[in-house]
């Protein structure tokens, strides 16, 4: 028989311990209850390890019965958001609490959270879910002392507490779940008979809590990184060697949306156009379409890098949503409004009521008239009423650009179209507009080749970037505008006869501001009260005799004049009144005693003489006498019904 003092009754962290084997079990127990009942007479046995000491009287101040035994738990509400607070914990130790029981398939396994109560178990029933193991609760047990020592612990049968735990005959270990950070967040505790336990035990349990904190870390590792991909702007498509797709993101399901990565490799879901994924050299904003599914083609920027098992990680930003973001860049919209139109002349009503009805269509509008006269201005407020007005509004002055840019613009080209060009390429002015309106103004002015470029777009909605291969699907209402006969032009070879009929699908005239001058006094003081409003100074007053001198002007720059004419006087004026001094000397000076106020009804008369001789000459051929006074036969017509003539008289009927 042992003797007491040589029995191994060590802490786990003395580097050298035993524990009883099965043989030996009966006399270490009898020992332990010497030691309980020398601990009762107020003793410290000397055998008896520290730690359980130590547990043993907080029990005992804490006033614990030892005789009764009742597992306790929370209220089933309170348990509930427990197991839900702890889902993930529970799930990552299932696993690896079964394959723990596998090699002690006589053993319980629990598993519990920071506060002790029990989550999980598996193997012999002897902890319900919910049963609160704490120290204060329960006293001395192997699970509690793991709470309290956050370290790997054992206790024998008889340094249990409660007299119930000590007469299982059972021994148990104990270790730590810990998080990333080092935190408790649980203890996994494995009791076990006598013959099934000893030194080993120990270390299986540790490493079994040791694997349920790293696949919780590893778990949330992985869940941030898919939370970052998910918040990507741009798609990721991760593939193994063989194509086959791994993990893939929220964009990208909206970039490809029905995409089952278990259908095929990733060559035969995108169908990239150009080459293959897996074998493509690996780059960096890549301009690359794809036909999913025999689908339309979807447009891409790529960038192709390699992945740690050989596989690949693709990422795409759709150029569609390149080009919104590129528009809210530039801020590409359309602030007039028919209601921001300033005039009541018959003239001017008329033609915004032709422009309204036109809102309400796709058709291609050609808007003609002399500069200046606010063509763009329409063009904005046919965007605004129509069913496009929450998509783009691009304008582009075609004479203002060089001939060899006009098509770079409008069309835009691919990487490494020409010497010079942007790496990527660059998207043209038809895909920035896609799904709005194209305003094309002084389309006079375009060159042919790129005259003969945008009739194709025209006819087949498809735009080829310059150097590309293959064509880019587009949605895009065109307006166009000019100041110039484009008859005429289609006459002298400079228009192509088959793109004008293309865009005067509706033909809309704005008419001259000599044409409404009654619609002057309200645009004067409308241009005035807003200057004054952004420079911050008190509005000036006109004067009759100003505004009957405006009105007599025949205004060869129309609205624009005027806009820039009421700037100038209000900067220059220096009193709260604006006369005819103010005005420009070409506007009051007299000529051989006339006033310049009676030289209007003058140029009016010979303009109404010289129209009615051509009209004449042509036998009332409106379009040949248009033709011959390069004016359109609309504003001829419009002319002739201002000046109420019948037409019929002068075709000799």
């Amino acid at each position: 028989m042992y003797a007491i003092e040589r029995l191994p009754f060590k802490d786990e962290s003395d580097p050298i311990f035993s524990l009883p084997t099965n043989t030996e079990f009966a006399h270490w127990d009898n020992l332990l209850w010497q030691g309980w009942h020398s601990f009762e007479r107020g003793e410290k046995p000397a055998w008896i390890r520290p730690g359980i000491l130590q547990s043993w009287q907080r029990s005992q101040m804490r006033n614990i019965d030892l005789s009764s035994f009742n597992y306790v738990a929370p209220p089933p509400d309170e348990l509930a958001s427990i197991l839900e607070h702890n889902a993930a914990l529970i799930r990552v130790a299932q696993s690896i609490m079964e394959n723990l029981l596998a090699y002690n398939p006589d053993s319980h396994i629990n598993l519990t959270d920071a506060q002790g109560v029990t989550l999980h178990y598996c193997g012999a029933d002897l902890t319900p879910v919910g049963s609160i193991l704490r120290e204060d609760v329960l006293g001395t047990n192997c699970t509690a002392r793991c709470l309290t020592e956050q370290r790997l612990v054992y206790v024998l049968s008889g340094e249990n507490w409660k007299l119930a735990l000590r007469k299982r005959n059972r021994q148990c270990a104990a270790a730590p779940v810990r998080d990333a950070s080092g935190q408790l967040i649980g203890v996994l505790t494995l009791t076990a008979t006598p013959d099934n336990f000893n030194t080993h035990t120990l270390g299986t349990v540790q490493a079994a809590a040791e694997a349920v904190g790293q696949q919780l870390m590893l778990q949330r590792l992985l869940a941030e990184q898919q939370s970052i991909l998910e918040t990507l702007n741009e798609g990721v498509i991760v593939s193994d060697r063989f194509g086959r797709i791994k993990t893939l993101n929220r964009y990208a399901r909206q970039i490809f949306p029905g995409l089952d990565p278990d259908s095929g490799s990733i060559d035969t879901l995108l169908q990239p156009q150009e080459g293959s994924l897996l074998t493509m050299p690996f780059c960096n904003d890549r301009e690359l379409q794809f036909v999913p599914g025999g689908l339309q083609p979807v447009s891409c920027l790529i960038s192709l890098m390699p992945a740690p098992d050989g596989g690949r990680v693709l990422s795409l930003r759709e150029n569609q949503r390149i080009r919104a973001i590129t528009r809210r860049v530039m801020g590409v919209s359309a602030s007039y409004r028919f209601e921001m139109i300033r005039g009541n002349a018959p003239s001017l009503l008329q033609a915004m009521q032709k422009a309204r009805a036109s809102s309400r269509t796709d058709s291609t509008v050609l808007l003609t008239g002399e500069s200046g006269t606010g063509k763009e201005l329409f063009a904005q407020a046919i965007h605004n009423a129509s069913s496009r007005h929450q998509e783009p509004f691009i304008a582009l002055n075609c004479g203002a650009l060089p001939r060899d840019l006009i098509q770079s613009e409008l069309f835009g080209y691919s990487d490494g179209a020409f010497t010079g060009s942007r790496r990527g390429g660059s998207a043209g002015k038809f895909e920035l507009a896609d799904g709005g309106t194209l305003f094309l103004d002084e389309i006079g002015e375009m060159p042919l080749e790129a005259q003969t470029s945008l009739l194709r777009v025209l006819q087949e909605n498809e735009v080829l970037r310059i150097g590309a291969a293959h064509p880019i699907r587009i949605n895009v209402r065109i307006i166009a505008a000019t100041h110039c006969n484009l008859l005429d032009a289609v006459e002298k070879g400079a228009f192509r006869r088959d793109l004008y009929y293309r865009l005067n699908v509706i033909s809309l005239e704005i008419p001259p501001l000599r044409q409404r001058q009654e619609d002057i006094p309200e645009l004067v003081n409308g241009f005035i009260q807003s200057l004054c409003a952004r420079l911050k100074r008190i509005t000036p007053r006109v004067t009759a005799e100003a505004l009957s001198c405006m009105q007599n002007w025949h205004w060869p720059g129309n609205v624009r004049e005027l806009e820039n004419l009421v700037e100038r006087m209000v900067n220059l004026c220096e009193q709260l009144e604006i006369d005819c001094q103010d005005l420009p000397e070409e506007m009051t000076r007299t000529k051989a005693g006339v006033s310049s106020t009676d030289t209007l009804p003058s140029l009016q008369h010979n303009e109404r003489q010289h129209v009615l001789k051509v009209v004449s000459e042509k036998k009332g051929n409106l379009r040949q006498s248009a033709q011959q006074l390069g004016i359109s036969r609309t504003a001829l017509y419009n002319k002739l019904n201002q000046w109420q003539v019948d037409i019929k008289l002068l075709r000799g009927q």
